[in-house]
């Protein structure tokens, strides 16, 4: 009975489509243009450069040392220069439970977007640099040596441990981590961020237990006036 009354149905459908004049076609919505980074300049830069990351939290001035840290710091100009930072996040705030209390990082950047990455760069260690690890230093976030890109560490407070350690077996310790500068102002926004709620679910592994609930965007990342060198 109900395959009859399909059946008979189906001339009614015809008739109702044959009856309705035919509309004008729509094109289908465009999808969002994807966004483009001019390459970086290779003009050369000042031994320090200042760059103001605005979030939603407020400004963090950052200045970073070319003369001691030159792949690091010129990388880091070159992500703000080309507008790559711009619309990222800080996602992750990394709780030390021992030594004084706020003890820990920040971590933000592009988070592996390979349409903002520029390649890898050198490592930059410690123990080559002399730019150690201490409150407001920023760091490059990497995997093995050699593969940091566009994410980065602000320390929160003094994190020795990831200085170059030149005499450990340890081939991730005696590497370190590469320091190429320090918050000028705005540590209120750091520490502000990084006592920001954690999700209880997003992360894997190191990473769980670590992840911002609300990660806090990157508005804009601008260079300002360079700072003159020492006298």
């Amino acid at each position: 009975m109900l395959t009859r009354r399909l059946v008979l149905l189906a001339p009614l459908a015809v008739l109702l489509v044959a009856a309705t004049p035919v509309k004008k076609r729509v094109a289908a919505p465009r999808a969002a243009p994807v966004a483009t980074y001019p390459a970086p300049s290779k003009a050369p830069l000042p031994d320090k450069v200042r760059i103001v990351l605005t979030t939603e939290m407020g400004p963090i001035l950052v200045e970073v040392d070319v003369k001691r840290a030159p792949a690091s710091a010129t990388n880091f100009v070159r992500y703000a220069e080309t507008k790559r930072f711009d619309g990222t996040v800080l996602y992750r705030a990394m709780h030390l439970k021992w030594g004084e209390q706020p003890n820990g990082l920040i971590q933000g950047g592009t988070r592996g977007d390979p349409r903002r990455n520029l390649p890898p760069i050198a490592h930059e260690p410690t123990d080559q640099t002399g730019i150690l690890h201490k409150a407001g230093t920023l760091s490059m976030a990497r995997y093995a040596p050699g593969t940091a890109t566009g994410d980065f560490s602000i320390m929160v407070s003094d994190q020795p441990g990831l200085d170059a350690q030149p005499d450990s077996a340890d081939p991730e310790a005696k590497a370190g981590y590469a320091a190429f500068g320090q918050v000028v102002e705005g540590m209120d926004v750091v520490k502000a961020i990084f006592a920001a709620p954690i999700s209880e679910t997003e992360g894997e592994g190191i990473m769980r237990g670590q992840i911002l609930a609300k990660p806090v965007k990157i508005l804009t990342a601008r260079r300002v006036a360079d700072t003159p060198p020492a006298p």
